[in-house]
C-alpha cells in the first residue's frame, strides 16, 4: 500500500526539498493549492460561489514549533475573514481549522490552542459564518473534541471532523449526533496503527456506512466528506431514509478534485462546499491529498513524467 509511505515522506525534510525542487510541482499543487495568499484566493472564492457552491478554507500549515507562529495562524484566518466580510460572503464560505496550527502540541497547548482559535470562532461568527475544528492524528481528539464542546457553549455552531477509521469513531459520532452539532464524516488521512485504526479500505468503508447512518438518524447537521460515488450514493439514500431535507445536511469535497461532481450536485439543488486551502506551507497538505486518493498520486507522477 503506498499511502503510508506517502504519509511517512510528508515527514520527511529530505523528501520535502526534493519534491520541492521539481519544476512540475507548482503546476501539480496548484490543481489543489490554488494560491498562496488571500488576495490570490479571492477570484476562486467569487467563481465558485457564482456557480451556486459553498466553501471552506483552510489557511495550510500544521508545523507550528513556536508560539508566535501560532499567533500568525490566528491573524491569517482573522485577514481571511475581514475579507469575507467586505465581499459579503459570509453565509457561503466558512473556515476549517487545524488546531495544531494554533499551538496545541507546544507547552501548554491545548490552552494556548484554544485561545488563539476563540477569536477566530468569534469573527466567524460577526459575519454569519462558523468553523469546523480539523481532526488530526488520533493523540490530539480529546483535547479537539474538549475544545469544540467548549467553544460551542458561546457558539454552538461550531462544527467538529470525524474519522471513519478509527475505532473510537462510532461513540464519538453517538454522541455528537445528539448533542446537534455540525459534524464532518471523512474517512481519515494520518498514519494510524493498527491498534486504533481500521487499516483496510473495505473496513473503513463499511465504517463510514455506519456512522454515517447514525449521524443521518441524529439531531446533528452531517456534512459528507467523501468523493467516492458509491459512498455519495449511500449519502442520499440514508438522508432519504432519515426524512432529511436538503438543506439538513450537505457534501464536500476537495477543491481540484471531481470538479464536475461538484457542480452536478449544486444543480440537483444539494449543498454542495468545497474545501479550498491556500498558503505557502504546502507540503504537508500536498502529500496526503497524494495518500488519500491513488488517482491523486497517478496524476503527479504522470505530470513529472511528461515534464521530465
Amino acid at each position: 500500500m503506498l499511502g503510508p509511505v506517502i504519509l511517512a515522506a510528508s515527514r520527511s525534510d529530505r523528501m520535502r526539498r526534493l519534491i520541492s525542487a521539481a519544476p512540475v510541482t507548482k503546476q501539480v499543487v496548484d490543481r489543489f493549492i490554488p494560491g498562496e495568499s488571500v488576495a490570490d484566493i479571492v477570484p476562486i472564492i467569487k467563481d465558485l460561489t457564482v456557480q451556486g457552491l459553498e466553501l471552506t478554507m483552510d489557511v495550510v500549515g500544521e508545523d507550528i514549533t513556536t508560539p508566535e507562529q501560532a499567533t500568525a495562524a490566528r491573524d491569517a484566518y482573522l485577514e481571511l475573514i475581514d475579507h469575507l466580510r467586505q465581499l459579503e460572503l459570509g453565509e457561503k464560505v466558512e473556515m476549517s481549522v487545524k488546531l495544531s496550527m494554533f499551538g496545541q502540541a507546544l507547552e501548554g497547548g491545548h490552552e494556548l490552542a484554544l485561545a488563539n482559535v476563540r477569536p477566530v470562532v468569534e469573527a466567524a461568527a460577526a459575519i454569519g459564518t462558523t468553523v469546523t475544528l480539523d481532526a488530526e492524528d488520533h493523540t490530539t481528539l480529546d483535547s479537539m473534541f474538549a475544545i469544540h464542546e467548549e467553544l460551542r457553549k458561546d457558539f454552538p455552531q461550531t462544527g467538529c471532523v470525524i474519522q471513519a477509521y478509527l475505532f473510537r469513531t462510532e461513540a464519538d459520532a453517538r454522541r455528537l449526533a445528539a448533542a446537534g452539532s455540525r459534524v464532518r464524516l471523512v474517512k481519515g488521512a494520518y498514519k494510524e496503527p493498527a491498534e486504533v485504526a481500521f487499516q483496510q479500505k473495505h473496513e473503513i468503508d463499511k465504517a463510514y456506512v455506519r456512522i454515517l447512518k447514525t449521524l443521518m438518524e441524529g439531531e446533528g447537521y452531517p456534512m459528507i466528506g467523501s468523493h467516492d460515488p458509491r459512498l455519495i450514493a449511500i449519502a442520499q439514500e440514508l438522508a432519504h431514509q432519515a426524512g432529511r431535507k436538503l438543506d439538513e445536511y450537505e457534501f464536500q469535497m476537495l477543491y481540484g478534485i471531481r470538479s464536475d461532481e461538484h457542480l452536478r450536485l449544486a444543480a440537483e439543488g444539494h449543498r454542495m462546499r468545497v474545501y479550498t486551502a491556500y498558503g505557502t506551507d504546502w507540503y504537508g497538505y500536498f502529500m496526503r491529498r497524494l495518500a488519500e486518493k491513488p488517482a491523486n498520486l497517478r496524476f503527479f507522477v504522470r505530470s513529472m513524467i511528461s515534464k521530465g
